[in-house]
């Protein structure tokens, strides 16, 4: 038996087929209302989760980092050595702050200047 449809008989045959293709199309465009609205969620959420990550440390946080280090490398707290080493992790991490921000402003600043200068030949 072939699979082919015949042509709609009567007016109410014809407004069925035309109720179902509406009905059909209504449900596709809420899919894909439904699958925009679901990329949007998953694209804020995907953006969050990003800006989350680039939180920077409180001075707490960075101080206890900085203890837990140096008891690492072996020194007992409250002593003098403790106090060196913290300074001196302290002052590395300005020192690349710095040097990042040279490197930074460097950058931006200080390109070199590209001058074109086109010279147009015409034969004549």
């Amino acid at each position: 038996m072939d699979a082919t449809f015949a042509a709609p008989q009567t007016f109410l045959e014809a407004q069925t087929i035309v109720s179902v293709k509406r009905k059909a199309a209504a449900v596709a465009a809420a899919k894909g209302v439904i699958n925009m609205r679901v990329s949007i969620v998953l694209g804020a959420v995907a953006t969050l989760l990003a800006l989350s990550s680039c939180q920077t440390l409180s001075p707490e946080e960075r101080r206890a980092r900085d203890e837990t280090t140096c008891r690492g490398y072996g020194f007992r707290p409250n002593t003098d050595q403790m106090a060196g080493c913290l300074l001196d992790l302290d002052l590395d991490r300005r020192a690349d702050a710095r040097a990042w921000q040279a490197q930074s402003s460097r950058d931006m600043f200080y390109r070199p200047v590209v001058v074109e200068r086109r010279i147009i030949v015409q034969n004549r």
